[in-house]
């Protein structure tokens, strides 16, 4: 099975890694894209590390990522002579860059385009790809697109347990798929002298990690403005700039941390708290899920129905009800730090052992096979 891959990166992750790398921008598409997976970024190579593992073929295409792409359609011949023209004047638009994604499908001759975004391609792109013969699915953990966009996948897998019917509603083949973690990170963060283990000495306090912007995720800064009015932690992540000075969450925040630097920070961290979006609609699913447990903090998440399939609360890692309850369990866990290890621990052996993405890879060739024949 040949696999193609198809990524998003955000784009204040994108800015940043080109503008502490000058002149990567104009270096080999290869060059390029080793520098992107290096980071560890979202789920970085850990899908076609590990199908090629299982021995598939797989390749990872970062379709967003402009410089990235426009060095692969330099190399191809398939620049236009505007495009070839420095600076911005020759960047590629939407159009463009789905165009040269198409051409890296074809030349790698996949059977399988696998969307982690769903509304990179049109749906009369999706269309020509299946028209092509091949199998177009679609992964997501977000409010969804118009229906339209959603009917063009063959294979909708998500990771919200409440989104598989209503994809089928419509029409759409779809599966429970969860997330997972890439336990290389680990030998990535010994490498830059930072111990994973759950009982590593030095750990310390609570932290946050994720997106913080006002406009965006609205009910999620208000809580964890009214926590830090209780409880002390930092918080790294993107957004931080647009908080208003007098937030106390902006006297909190320490910047944006991405990839190995995000993982780096939960390790050294004593407790990682977590929430989910409003898409999610109670369900646990998200990243930080195993991000945190897998370099041995202890996750703080909200009590959810179907978080005992994935961790046992209390015991693999801690749950919260309302704000009243996530302050009292946050200072109980800054306090009784011998509490704090064995719980962390216990998460950490659980998602090493259930929910690596060496395993969630095997799910998933179990779910494309087949869909191929």
């Amino acid at each position: 099975m040949r696999i193609a891959l198809i990524d998003t990166l955000y784009p204040q992750f994108v800015a940043r890694h080109y503008a502490e790398r000058p002149g990567l921008a104009r270096r080999a598409y290869a060059e390029q894209h080793a520098a992107l997976i290096e980071r560890c970024f979202g789920t970085s190579d850990a899908y076609s590390a590990n199908l090629r593992a299982l021995g598939h073929e797989a390749v990872d295409l970062l379709v967003d990522v402009e410089p990235l792409q426009r060095a692969w359609a330099r190399e191809h011949g398939a620049l236009t002579a505007r495009e070839r023209l420095p600076g911005r004047l020759g960047r590629l638009g939407p159009e463009r860059l789905r165009a040269v994604a198409r051409a890296q499908i074809a030349a790698f001759g996949a059977d399988v385009v696998y969307c982690q975004s769903l509304s990179f391609f049109t749906p009369q792109d999706l269309d020509a790809l299946r028209a092509e013969g091949r199998l177009v699915v679609g992964q997501i953990a977000s409010a969804p697109p118009a229906a339209e966009q959603l009917r063009a996948y063959d294979l909708l897998l998500t990771s919200f347990p409440h989104y598989v019917e209503r994809f089928q509603a419509l029409g759409v083949d779809s599966e429970y798929f969860r997330i997972g973690f890439d336990e290389r990170v680990l030998d990535r963060l010994r490498g830059e002298g930072v111990d994973p283990d759950a009982a590593a000495p030095g750990r310390h306090g609570a932290v946050f990690v994720g997106g913080i912007h006002p406009s965006v995720h609205g009910e999620g800064v208000r809580r964890w403005e009214r926590l830090l009015g209780r409880i002390p932690f930092d918080v790294y992540g993107y957004g931080g700039e647009h908080l208003p000075d007098v937030s106390p969450l902006r006297r909190a925040w320490r910047g944006e941390a991405w990839g190995l630097d995000m993982y780096a920070v939960l390790a050294r961290s004593g407790i990682a708290l977590n929430r989910h979006i409003a898409a999610a609609e109670g369900f646990a699913n998200n990243m930080r899920l195993y991000e945190a447990t897998g370099v041995g903090a202890l996750l703080v998440t909200e009590a959810a129905p179907n978080l005992g399939e994935l961790f046992e609360p209390g015991v693999e890692v801690v749950t919260y009800g309302g704000e009243e309850e996530l302050a009292e369990v946050v200072a109980h866990y800054l306090r009784h730090d011998d509490e704090r290890r064995t719980i962390a621990a216990a998460g950490q052996q659980r998602t090493l052992a259930d929910h690596t993405y060496a395993r969630r890879m095997r799910e998933l060739v179990a779910l494309l096979e087949p869909r191929l024949r």
